[in-house]
């Protein structure tokens, strides 16, 4: 319905399994995002997603927080805050909870500890924490 995909080719991609199933989404996510953004946001995502996702290329075009010198105390802030903070969850608890459990990573590196804490200059290229498989957001400072 949120395509002009023909038919044939929806009912094609239908009988998709595995890596193809991926393919197909990929190509209904680029036609809705090309429907409602334009052609050109929607090659911009598709190019964004890519790069994440498959761990080879730049993160310029990823969800981007950028925390202010107010977020730290003492020059230092909290993994848990900085998760709050970008909204990656919506409580202490539950960031401590996905920490502890082995879904958190920061810059590809598994975090467990859920006094984990940064310093403001961590900051100044850029911290890449990603919540499970799918949730990824890049953190700055002003």
């Amino acid at each position: 319905m949120l395509t002009f995909l023909p038919l044939e080719e929806i009912d094609e991609m239908d009988k998709w399994e595995g890596s193809k199933l991926n393919e197909a989404k990929e190509i209904l996510a680029f036609e809705l995002t090309k429907l409602v953004h334009g052609e050109a946001e929607a090659q911009k995502a598709q190019e964004t997603s890519r790069a994440v996702f498959s761990g080879a290329g730049t993160h310029e075009n990823m969800p981007t927080v950028e925390l202010s010198a107010a977020d730290f105390t003492d020059g230092k802030i909290g993994l848990l805050s900085v998760m709050v903070k970008g909204e990656m969850v919506t409580s202490n608890g539950e960031a401590r909870r996905l920490v502890m459990q082995g879904g958190v990573t920061v810059n590809d590196q598994k975090v467990t500890d859920a006094a984990y804490t940064f310093i403001y200059d961590d900051f100044k290229d850029g911290i890449v924490i990603k919540k499970g498989k799918k949730v990824i957001i890049k953190f700055t400072v002003k």
